[in-house]
This record gives C-alpha cells, structure tokens and sequence, in this order.
C-alpha cells in the first residue's frame, strides 16, 4: 500500500516550520486557560496534539511531502531546547521536577518566587526567544521525549517527517553567563559536554524512526570570529561522523552564510538548507564559489519565509535551475520557518480583490513550495497556468495606483538637514524642560499602555460590530481614561499617560489611520508566549489625513495638573512590525512615516503636549545581522526617528522607549536619535544596559526598567530599591528615571497597582536617602 511518506516527486516540498497557533489561536486559549486553572494539564496536551494534526495533514494535503516536527511548542522552541538538553536554571529545578509543565512555564514567566528566564529577539525579527543561562558547572542530560513524540505522532499519519532541533553552536551562542557566573565566562566553552547529549538525542530520533533530522544554525549567518568557525567545523565532523544518526541536515536562514558556508560545505554532513532571499540570495555565488554540494542533498529556501507578498515564480525557478548543478538533489522550501507569517490570507474577506491577489500567508507560501517543486520536477509546461497568475499578479502590483502618491514623493523629496535637527542642543534644550516641568529627581512614569481589560475590548468589537455607537463607544474610553488617570495621580507618579484604551495595538492602531496600510482581522502572529499581534501590511505610500491621539491626550492632560505623554510608534517600528513593501529601499517608506508621524507630533504640541514619546523597540531588531550593512542602515533610521521629532520647540520633552533586545552594538546610534529620555529594559538583565550606557558615556536622561512586565510576578519595594540603586552606579540621579521596563497592556489590574506601587516606594526611599534628610 501507498501512504503519503511513500509517494515522493523528484524534488520535494517542504517547510522548516509552521505557525502554531491554530486557525483561531486555540493554543492561546488553552495555555492561558491551563494559566488560570480552567483547563487541565491533560486538555492542554490534547489541543497540542490536535493542532499539530491539522497543521501536518494541512500541509500534506497542500503538496508538502516531508513535514517538519519539533517546530511545534508551547511557549518557545529555545527554551524547549533547554529542556532537551537539561539545561535547567538551579532556582527552577525543584519546579521542573515537581510539576514538569508548570516547571516549564515557570522557566517562561516567572511565579511571584522564581524569575524567568531573560527575553530578546530572535535574530532580526519580532519573535521573542528565552534566552538560556549557562555557567561553568552546569551538567547537560538528554531529554529527547519531545521530539520523539511528535516525530512518532506524524509518523503514525502515515507521512515522512522531519524532526527540526536548534543547533548546538546557535544554542550556546544564543545563551548568556547565569547570574552570579565571574566575568569572561563564554557559554561556547562548554561545546564539549553538549555534543554528547545532541548525539543521544540523535540516536533516540534514529530509533524512533528518523531517516532525515534538520539541525538549525541561524548564528552562523552573522559575522562570526575563527574561533566560533573552528567550532562550527569539530561540530558537525563529530555529529556526520556519528554511526547511530539519522541523515544530517544543517539548515541556516535571515542572511547569507559567508565564511560558515565553506566551513559546512567539507563537513560530513549529508545535506544543507540555505536561504537564498534577500540578502541571502549572495548564497547562490557562494555556494557555486566553493564547489557546491556533489552527491548531497540541499534544500533551497526561494520563497521568502518573512513576508507575505507573492513569490516570483520564474526568478526562483532561475535560482532552482542553477542549482541543480550544484548539488545531488534540489528540494524546495521557504527561506525559515513559516512561524513569523500568518495562517492563511484567504481568511481576509476585507481586503481589496486587487491587493489580496498580491498577498501569500503560510498556507499560500506552502502552495507556492509545491508549485515549484512540481516546476522543477516536471518542467514549466506543468505549472504553465500557475506561472501566467503569478506574472500577472506580479504586473497588477507593479502598476498600480494604489502603491504611489506623488505628494507623498513629492514632500519627501524636499526633506532638508534642517528638518532632522533640533534647534538647540541637548544641554540647553535639558535645562529649559527641567524649568518647565518641574520634575523632582528620580521622576517616575510609566511606558505607555495601562491593562486591556475584557471590557475595553468588548467596547471595540462592539463598535466594529455596530453593538456600540461611536458615541457610546468614546464614552467608554473616557471613563477608562479618567480611572488609569485618577489612579496614577493617587499611586504618586511624576509623568503620566492616558493608558492607550483606544488602542489595539501600538502598530496597528496606527497603520489603521494612516493612508497606504493595510489592517487584517486574521493574520496573527506569535511575538512571544501567547502573545500575538496582526502586523500590518504597508501596501503603498504613507501619509496622515488626520490627527490620530490628539483628542484623547489632550483629554487626560485636562483631567490633571501634571504632564500626560503623548504617546506614540515610532518609524522603524511602524515598518519593523509591520509587512513592509518590498518594491522600494525602506529608507524610502521610512521617510514617508516619519513626515506623517511629524505631523501628529506638530498637533500634540500645538494641543499643549509638553512630554512626547516616541517608542522605538524595533532599533535594534532591525539591525542587519551582518556588520557591513550596519552604518547604511542605522543612518537612515536614526534619521527617521530625527525627522520625526526635530520640529518641537526646545522646552518640549522627546522620549523614546526600546525593550527585549541588545543594545551595547547600537548605543552610539541611540545617541544620535537625539532623545531627551530614554526607556530600556533592563529588570530582566540586571540593569546590564545602565552600564552599557555608561560605559557609552551616554549624556542623556534613561530610565532603566525596574518592573519585568512580562511576567505575573510582582517586585516588592525592596527588590525596586536595589535595582534603582544599580542603576544609580551607572546614571547620575540627575539623569535617571524610574519606570516598567515595558507597557503594562499584558498585565492584569492588581499586579499593576501592587508593583507600580513598589516602584514609587522606591523612588522616595532613594530621594530621601540622596537628600540627606
């Protein structure tokens, strides 16, 4: 009998990953319900098991001819790692070993006793990892039951599965010192005691039956040093030349893979996969330089994993062709994990016809895999329909009105120097706020966004619905604003904010008044956890029609006496989270941003808005992952953010605000955004960025994070103090702010009140104690 893992075409369809969410986010409502106490641990397991069904047989039925497994987790496929390998933080052992899955998620969140695990981008995008905590004594111990569960399970569907883990030189690279470990401690120093392990593992997929077991190397797409190298080539001589394996593929993606190509290229592993998208198309010359790879399997990655517009068919068919003398056997991917798209486009009823022929979501990118793979298998002939859609797609896009303004074109052309440069410099501008606002030292605020309750989103979908008229639907949102706003006053903050009621998301509130974007109902995806967000989609150019916080900031500063920010997403982000537009440079599309963004600027001060913030968290994520692009990029999105907020008068305070990520590369950048305040996490890392902007000589005011918003558990007064006290090692107390590391939209009410509570405690402890008094 014929099952589907049988049936294979000369070149295989397939994916490196896939969204876990579910159609309707059920994983989401289980984890969060399992968080509560509504759903018990066997439900949870049970809803896992049924999504990662539909997902393998989705794609199975779709053409994808070998799926992946061990893509799939609860939380986070790093940490899950870290559970493979044993590689347990000392303080949540005994959780792990009383209760495995609340030991887990305790690793991810915390509990009010244990921290967890610090959070930062993965590589170069919106998704958040947990970052592994590793120290000279730590002792690493197979754990493969993950992985060979979900290998067995699509394996019992009948289909031949792939088992995708993490890399042993990316998980070492991606982990840090544990606390307490001396200085100089490097996590890649204990390859020696990992390799062992990742062999165990191995064998257990072998035995479970495991023909092909994908080994992820994203690290080795960034400038990485000999000694790294070095490391990379006794890896995979050690694993290829292991008896009891499975065949060995090393996939990497996000760039190109330069001096680690030739380095897996003579290992004796027994395929690659390689992203050529982007700027990972440069792996093609590469990959012809050094030989190619004769006799072995490479997995081509020609659909772009990242965004969501269409693929070009006869390009990646070009890519396909030449590669094919280049290596034993061509199969056809997408670039990564489809994990960082949404589920399905066709899900987007309200889209214009014309726009939606342009968009490709996971399943569609997965029809596109099985598309050129029967293209390259059979000839064009055999996909002919496909490709006159594509092409005529792809012509609709590129002429069509919708995607140009020429007074769009037309303003950002006429952008001067003059207007990317404050009137004064800091010094002066500092000493004018400081006369205006009055601020004692150590002044305390909040990021941004108070707690999204069940109400206020009830109040939207009843809006969006016709429920709430908009009349009943403002009134809503004033009563929430004058509650956050009565609370803040009475918790004893120095700078406030309206709470954000309104907003849905920092992005796509946004992108929702902003012409040239477009908004989705569907498309989520995963940041981090269960949190999930719709990006965007920048289809065209970018420009205000009208005021878009005004009315609401104006409202809360009328509530109060002292200063309400105004509160809004900054350029870079606005394109980081969102599906940006690949047919012109992004310096381009993020001028156009920021020239809206001036505009709502201009108005919030003109209302009487003395305190404007501007978030930036995505700076940094942004960052190509290769040096050599660096300067180019960081120019123009410096600039951005500079033309965004260069028109305030010099008593007008600009904040900006940057979370989960790291930071010591850019800090000379984050000066040159030439903000009078800046927010970062830091509870998470210890306060390690106060230093970093220390040792910076940063000139500016910060405010470091003291509340790690991403988890329940709620600092006590005494842990705040201590924080503010490391801080106040690294920042003069005449520059330093007290604040959240992040938004507390994520956050429930009481957790809110007790730890910003805390917080203020603190900031009074260490006023008293620097007055003398």
């Amino acid at each position: 009998m014929t099952t589907r893992a049988t049936r294979r075409a000369a070149a295989t369809a397939t994916v490196h990953g896939y969204p876990r969410q579910g159609r309707d986010r059920e994983l989401k409502k289980a984890v969060e319900g399992y968080w509560r106490g509504g759903v018990d641990a066997e439900t949870l397991r049970k809803t896992a098991q049924d999504l990662r069904r539909a997902t393998w047989m989705q794609l199975a039925d779709g053409g994808i001819t070998e799926v992946p497994t061990g893509d799939f987790s609860y939380y986070d496929h790093v940490l899950d790692t870290s559970v493979m390998v044993g590689a347990v933080p000392d303080r949540h052992r005994d959780a792990v070993a009383a209760d495995p899955l609340d030991g887990y998620f305790a690793m991810a969140r915390g509990t009010q006793d244990l921290a967890p695990l610090e959070m930062t981008k993965w590589f170069d995008t919106n998704y958040h990892y947990l970052v592994p905590e590793l120290g000279p004594d730590t002792v690493f111990t197979a754990d493969s039951g993950k992985q060979v569960a979900e290998l067995r399970e699509a394996r019992a569907l009948g289909l031949a599965a792939r088992p995708v883990l993490l890399g042993p030189v990316t998980y070492l690279l991606l982990a840090k010192p544990a606390p307490g470990v001396a200085d100089g401690f490097r996590p890649l120093s204990l390859l020696d005691r990992l390799l062992p392990v990742y062999g165990q593992v191995l064998a257990d997929l072998r035995a479970s039956g495991a023909e092909w077991v994908q080994l992820d190397e994203p690290a080795l797409v960034q400038d990485r040093t000999a000694a790294e190298l070095d490391a990379v080539a006794r890896v995979y001589h050690e694993l290829g030349s292991l008896t009891d394996r499975p065949r060995l593929l090393v996939a990497s993606y996000f760039d190109r893979l330069g001096a680690a190509l030739p380095v897996l290229v003579r290992s004796p592993v027994d395929g690659l996969a390689v992203d050529f998208t982007g700027p990972a198309a440069a792996n093609l010359d590469d990959l012809a330089a050094v030989g190619g790879l004769p006799g072995r399997r490479l997995i081509a990655g020609v659909v772009d994993g990242r965004n969501i517009w269409i693929n070009d068919h006869e390009k990646s068919l070009a890519t396909l062709g030449t590669l094919l003398g280049l290596a034993g056997t061509v199969d056809v991917a997408a670039s990564c994990s489809l994990l960082h798209v949404p589920l399905d486009a066709t899900a987007e009823r309200g889209i214009d016809p014309q726009i939606a022929r342009w968009l490709a979501f996971a399943r569609q990118k997965t029809a596109e895999v099985f598309t050129l793979a029967r293209g390259l298998s059979r000839g064009t002939e055999a996909i002919a329909a496909e490709l006159a859609a594509n092409k005529a797609a792809l012509a609709s896009r590129s002429t069509s009105a919708l995607t140009r303004d020429p007074a769009v074109r037309a303003r950002a052309a006429a952008v001067t120097d003059a207007d990317r440069r404050r009137t004064q410099p800091y010094g002066p501008r500092a000493a004018a706020q400081r006369d205006a606002l009055g601020l004692p030292p150590l002044p305390t605020t909040s990021i941004g966004s108070f707690p999204q309750t069940d109400e206020l989103r009830a109040a939207r979908a009843g809006l969006r619905t016709g429920r709430l008229d908009t009349a009943g639907y403002e009134e809503r949102i004033e009563a929430e604003i004058r509650e956050v706003v009565a609370f803040q006053e009475r918790a004893g903050l120095d700078v406030l904010v309206h709470g954000e009621p309104e907003r849905n998301d920092m992005v796509q509130y946004f992108a929702e008044q902003l012409t040239g974007y477009l908004a989705t109902r569907h498309g989520w995806v995963q940041s981090y956890g269960t949190r999930y967000v719709r990006p965007p989609i920048l289809a065209g150019d970018i420009s205000r029609p009208d005021p878009m916080t005004v009315r609401w900031t104006t409202y809360a500063q009328s509530l109060t006496a002292r200063p309400v920010k105004g509160m809004l997403t900054g350029p870079v982000t606005m394109l980081a989270w969102s599906f940006v537009r690949d047919d012109q440079p992004l310096a381009d599309t993020a001028r156009q941003v920021a020239l809206a963004l001036r505009d709502e600027v201009a108005d919030l001060e003109a209302a009487g808005t003395a305190v404007i913030q501007v978030d930036e968290p995505a700076l940094r994520e942004t960052l190509p992952l290769r040096a050599d692009r660096h300067a180019g990029y960081l120019e123009w999105a410096t600039e951005a953010f500079r033309l965004t907020t260069s028109g305030v008068r010099p008593q007008t305070q600009i904040h900006t605000h940057m979370c989960y990520a790291e930071f010591g590369d850019i800090l000379g950048a984050i000066d040159d955004l030439d903000a009078d305040v800046i927010s970062l996490e830091a509870a998470r890392s210890h306060m390690a960025v106060a230093a970093e902007l220390a040792s910076s000589a940063y000139p500016r005011e910060a405010g470091p994070g003291v509340w790690d918003i991403h988890s329940p558990r709620v600092p006590s007064p005494g842990e705040a103090t201590e924080l503010l006290r490391e801080a106040l090692k690294a920042i003069p107390a005449d520059r330093l702010w007290v604040n959240p590391d992040c938004g507390l939209k994520t956050r429930a009410w009481p957790e809110t009140r007790a730890s910003l509570a805390s917080l203020v405690a603190a900031a009074r402890t260490l006023r008293t104690e620097l007055s003398g008094s």
